[in-house]
């Protein structure tokens, strides 16, 4: 699973060097551009590029936090035997005795359809730091949910079985 982990990287270090590129090289240009044509408080060329470069820089902030989130993961390789960012969980819910998988990801990478949730979630925060064979339950807006964990994939990919 490393390698998944080195693509994810490459994959954030590609998207924060081109949105480098288009904050500190294309909007500065767009700017001094609408700032050319006169009255800032009506320039809408010049509001637009402000607003636009408030974004990236916000962008860039937030997947440079994302990438240290996984570096911090590469860095703590190894034994690792609980449920913690990158792993995939499969649980048995024992309320209706129906499987689930989750994989732990990122905030900004989270799709419920499919299974990929959050730390912070709060069947993320019910199973953080488990280990296989535990039984946890998980208030969620639905009610209770008494869930066993079976089997633990880490980020590393070592798997662990009940």
């Amino acid at each position: 699973m490393n390698e998944a982990i080195e693509q994810k990287k490459k994959a954030l270090l590609a998207e924060i060097e081109k949105l480098r590129h288009e904050c500190y090289v294309e909007l500065p240009k767009r700017i001094a551009e609408a700032r050319s044509l006169g009255d800032l408080k009506e320039n809408s060329e010049f509001d637009a590029a402000r607003d636009r470069q408030a974004f990236v820089k916000a962008r860039i902030a937030q997947l440079g936090r994302q990438l240290n989130q996984y570096n911090e993961a590469a860095a703590h390789a190894g034994d690792e035997k609980t449920v913690g960012f990158g792993s995939v969980v499969v649980v048995l819910e024992l309320n209706s005795n129906t499987r689930s998988e989750y994989t732990f990801v990122h905030p900004a990478e989270v799709d419920p359809v499919e299974g990929k949730i959050s730390l912070s979630s709060p069947v993320g925060r019910a199973l953080q730091n488990r280990s296989a064979g535990e039984e946890v339950t998980v208030t969620v807006p639905a009610g209770e949910k008494r869930l066993f964990i079976e089997k633990i994939t880490t980020l590393h990919g070592t798997v662990i079985t009940a």
